[in-house]
């Protein structure tokens, strides 16, 4: 056993020193120390500019459903849907106890038959004081002659005066006989106007219970689901200023609006029509496309942050978006395909003095800085602008861009050095301390065209 135990020790020994000695001769060989460039490939690509937001699903046109209420009082006798019912327009959906309201409609009614004879009665007594009048005027033309044989008798001495002063008060009477008949049937009219006032309150009075009675039946004003259930059959309802809810119905759900919170940052590149993609919590797996459809102006304001409601109209396939749930979107606000690109960090790169005094001079201007042609020759630069970038690779606007295609940009510096400098031995029994990643913002690779 202490021969074996001898044994393992002298091969260690052994291997040490081999590991030693040849630790020294790649030191040697790999020189001191040096600078790299971090490069990034120049490559033809299709680049998609997006803005992120997150947003909820809500039925089209109201963002909690429509909500169908009780216009009158009454007790719920009869609920013909439930939770997930499939509603038509005009479909029946509830129905309130009628019979008060019936009453009152049969009520109303009858007292507008009264009136509309009421009507009929006064046409009767206008025609009743006309006659009345034409009797009495016809009297006051009877006096009138009388009167006049006996002015004429007394005149010629023929007939004494009381006969006079009787037949000068017969005609008085038959003038106030007129004049009162005259006042009858304008009364009579009156009274005429007053009744057809009263039938048409009464039908006003009418029209009002039919409709309270037509309240009773609660019906869909669209077509949709229902989502939501306020009431219990038997359960009463006061219904005040406002209707009082009884279901909640959202309009069909195979077409959805998906309302998004937008940050005022972003807002100015959203416009209406362009296309999105979203997730849902519910479906991990599954993306659902649509539209942006408005662009609202009402800003919101929350912990000082500014957004904006964007509303984008989607598809529904299979009715799987249910109103409330969480979206995820993607609105692509630009998109070029097979564009010469680099990645965004290569429009960032400043080199150093010493690298930049190698090149000469270097007009002002947006570059982009390329790797030397051959070892040992100064960097390289194309004066570009920045076209349409996802964040990660930026579209290459500049003459000729398309001859940049193959080549590498330079992001940045990256130092290497050997396991070990030039005379120093690194101990191979050493324990090794985590270093910082030196390639850390290093371009990811790109999607080639």
């Amino acid at each position: 056993m202490k021969k074996f135990l001898v044994f393992l020790v002298v091969a260690a020994a052994v291997g040490g020193a081999v590991w030693w000695f040849w630790l020294r001769g790649g030191a040697g060989a790999a020189g001191k120390g040096g600078v790299v460039y971090r490069l990034a490939p120049i490559v033809k690509m299709d680049i998609t500019r997006t803005v992120e937001a997150t947003g909820s699903v809500t039925p089209r046109n109201s963002s909690s459903g429509i909500p169908v209420g009780a216009q009158v009082n009454g007790k719920i006798i009869k609920l013909f849907v439930d939770y997930n019912s499939t509603v038509t327009n005009g479909q029946v959906v509830a129905l309130i106890d009628p019979l008060v309201y019936e009453a009152n409609y049969k009520s109303a009614v009858a007292q507008l038959h009264v009136n509309e004879a009421n009507v009929d009665v006064r046409k009767a007594a206008i025609r009743s004081a006309e006659a009345a009048l034409r009797s009495a005027e016809a009297e006051m033309v009877n006096a009138q002659k009388i009167y006049d044989r006996k002015k004429n008798l007394v005149d010629r001495n023929n007939a004494p005066v009381a006969d006079l002063d009787n037949a000068t008060e017969a005609l008085e009477r038959a003038k106030a006989s007129v004049d009162s008949a005259k006042a009858s049937v304008v009364s009579a009219k009156a009274s005429l106007a007053s009744a057809k006032a009263s039938v048409e309150q009464s039908k006003a009075t009418a029209e009002k219970a039919k409709t309270d009675l037509g309240y009773c039946t609660i019906v869909s004003p669209v077509d949709g689901v229902v989502i939501d259930r306020k009431v219990e059959e038997g359960q009463t309802v006061v219904s005040s200023m406002n209707a009082v809810p009884v279901l909640t119905i959202a309009e069909d759900l195979k077409v959805v609006w998906v309302e998004a919170t937008v940050p005022e940052a972003d807002v100015g590149d959203v416009k209406v029509g362009q296309k999105v993609t979203f997730t849902a919590d519910a479906y991990n797996n599954r993306r659902f496309t649509g539209v942006v459809r408005q662009v609202r102006k009402a800003a919101v304001t929350t912990n000082n942050v500014v957004t904006f409601p964007v509303i984008i109209e989607a598809d529904n396939p299979g009715e799987m978006l249910f109103p409330g749930m969480t979206a995820t979107l993607s609105i692509e606000t630009a998109s070029r395909t097979g564009v010469v690109a680099v990645a965004a960090a290569a429009f960032r790169f400043r080199p150093k003095e010493e690298d930049r005094a190698r090149v000469g001079d270097v007009p002002r201007g947006k570059k982009i800085w390329l790797k030397p042609r051959n070892e040992g020759d100064p960097m390289e630069y194309v004066l570009a602008k920045e076209g349409v970038s996802d964040s990660s690779f930026t579209e290459i606007l500049a003459e000729d861009a398309a001859a940049l295609e193959g080549r590498e940009a330079v992001v940045g510096y990256q130092a290497v050095t050997s396991a070990s400098k030039q005379g120093d031995v690194a101990n191979p029994f050493a324990p090794k301390f985590p270093q910082r990643n030196k390639n850390k913002g290093t371009a990811p690779e790109p999607r080639r065209k």
